[in-house]
């Protein structure tokens, strides 16, 4: 059972919601911001606010008004990058460096964001890089800008960028084999959707201790 508090907060689209997971002896925080396509509830966040806390990181899985409000389809970019600036100062308030951290479309919000609002660092999963079959409809200006040091997991099959499509750049790349878009693994990998988890959260505490 994860330890958890849940706050809501007003942006300009509406009521947003953060569900934090305290680490005992926190030294940062890590705000993670969920996809076009799901929320919170993701395999990946969810394993990052199970093991991130132990390592001194509380976590903050945010949910999009659009989300809260029970809709499906997303809004446009410069509604979710808006809203994470109102939420952004909740972020920072227990006075810790703040990793902006997000998966597919929350993954590109981060980016976009980090440096105008001093995020520590950025944490990428499952980077949409392009659409699926549109490879030359790159978006990886926004990895490349974030001004800070950055992260990206990424699946070894995922549709919309696999590990080799991603350019050279001041960031770092770790690979979780035959994982998809959403960190799965085939029956038929040489690894459990266990330790696919494993090289996910392993990589972000050993990336994130040394950041403070």
């Amino acid at each position: 059972m994860i330890s958890s508090a849940t706050e809501t907060i007003e942006t300009e689209a509406g009521t947003a919601r953060v569900t934090w997971h305290p680490a005992a002896t926190a030294r940062l925080v890590l705000a993670a911001g969920h996809g076009a396509g799901g929320g919170i509830e993701a395999r990946d966040l969810q394993a990052l606010a199970r093991v991130l806390p132990a390592h001194g990181v509380s976590v903050a899985l945010v949910e999009q008004p659009w989300r809260v409000a029970g809709k499906k389809v997303a809004p446009a970019p410069k509604t979710l990058d808006a809203v994470w600036r109102g939420i952004w100062p909740a972020l920072t308030a227990p006075g810790l460096p703040v990793i902006a951290a997000g998966r597919s479309a929350g993954a590109r919000v981060a980016c976009r964001t980090a440096r105008e609002l001093g995020a520590h660092a950025v944490l990428a999963l499952s980077f949409p890089l392009h659409p699926p079959g549109r490879p030359e409809r790159s978006r990886a200006v926004e990895l490349l800008n974030t001004g800070v040091p950055t992260l990206v997991v990424q699946g070894g099959r995922d549709p919309f960028g696999r590990p080799e499509e991603f350019p050279a750049g001041d960031f770092r790349l770790v690979e979780v084999p035959d994982g998809d878009h959403g960190f799965a693994v085939p029956k038929r990998s040489q690894i459990t959707q266990e330790r696919a988890l494993e090289i996910l959260t392993d990589a972000v505490a050993q990336w994130a201790a040394p950041l403070v």
